[in-house]
């Protein structure tokens, strides 16, 4: 049974074969006839329609489902959802608080289990970037972004680490921008190294973004931070990507963010709406990339 909770939970001939499945417009029909349970414990524009969309492409019913629906252990546990679920679904999506509740519902092992967003990890959005990088920079063919480079200024975090592991799979150089206090902990790093990621950080902004093929930005406070708000502002004031700083980088730059933006905040109107920006195309790519996946995992990936 294959499950994607990470993005190195793929090999990098399986994430380079799911994301030549992504490009297919023709898709083959792996849930045909079948179910998909989408599990939102926060909600997503985003997650929510291409995902459900990607589901409708091969040719299943996706069925989206609210926290309070299930109760995950509050109503039953974790793992009784999970063995439910798989009763009439193929496959189960989870957009969850606490990493652990994916691992929990892997760990059952009776359909694959995506990761829809966790606070360790958000796999599908990673998919997306790489999408993007791969129409803009790779001429459509993932096998040539070796030795390209990104920058993400900001926040180390579930958004951040996720991306790190799947561009440095693909060959691509990291570069990470931001305050000391929030750069990824030991252990993230030593995954980084351990997947081959080279992967540079600093907190002189304008150094990191120079001559990068591509600049990258999230939401100083995520959903579920609301309380650091004012702190965090003060800490990334000095790493808002605008238009001086796009400029450091250079006129080759993209720029690249999950959405939903904070316009002001880590970004200026004039970057999302620039020349650079990429970030429509980005979002398309949810749902390219989670049909890639899912023909993968529920093909020639080899669940049964």
């Amino acid at each position: 049974m294959r499950h994607l909770l990470e993005i190195d939970d793929l090999s990098v001939d399986e994430l380079h074969r799911v994301l030549a499945l992504a490009a297919d417009l023709d898709p083959p029909q792996v849930l045909a006839g079948k179910g998909m349970a989408l599990v939102f414990e926060k909600p997503s524009a985003r997650t929510r329609n291409s995902m459900e969309m990607a589901v409708f492409q091969l040719g299943g019913h996706p069925v989206c489902i609210q926290a309070a629906e299930v109760g995950m252990d509050v109503r039953e546990s974790v793992e009784d959802v999970t063995r439910t679920l798989a009763s009439y679904h193929a496959c189960i999506g989870a957009r969850v608080f606490d990493h652990v509740t994916v691992e929990r519902m892997a760990g059952q092992d009776v359909v694959p289990v995506v990761n829809m967003l966790s606070d360790a990890a958000h796999p599908l959005q990673a998919l997306a970037d790489v999408l993007t990088l791969t129409d803009e920079l790779g001429g459509g063919s993932s096998e040539t972004l070796a030795g390209r480079s990104i920058a993400y200024v900001g926040d180390g975090n579930n958004v951040f680490r996720s991306l790190a592991l799947a561009c440095g799979m693909l060959g691509v150089e990291v570069r990470f921008a931001g305050p000391p206090d929030y750069r990824l902990p030991a252990v993230d790093r030593d995954r980084l190294a351990a997947a081959g990621v080279l992967f540079t950080e600093t907190d002189r902004v304008a150094e990191a973004v120079a001559g990068v093929d591509a600049v990258y930005t999230d939401v100083w406070t995520s959903m579920g931070q609301e309380a650091e708000s004012a702190r965090r502002h003060k800490d990334f004031e000095a790493f808002r990507v605008d238009e001086d700083l796009m400029e450091a980088a250079g006129p080759q730059a993209l720029f690249l963010h999950c959405l939903p933006a904070h316009r002001g905040e880590e970004v200026t109107n004039g970057v999302v709406d620039g020349p650079a920006s990429r970030v429509w195309p980005q979002a398309a790519n949810r749902m390219h990339a989670a049909r890639g996946l899912l023909a993968y995992l529920l093909g020639d990936g080899g669940a049964q």
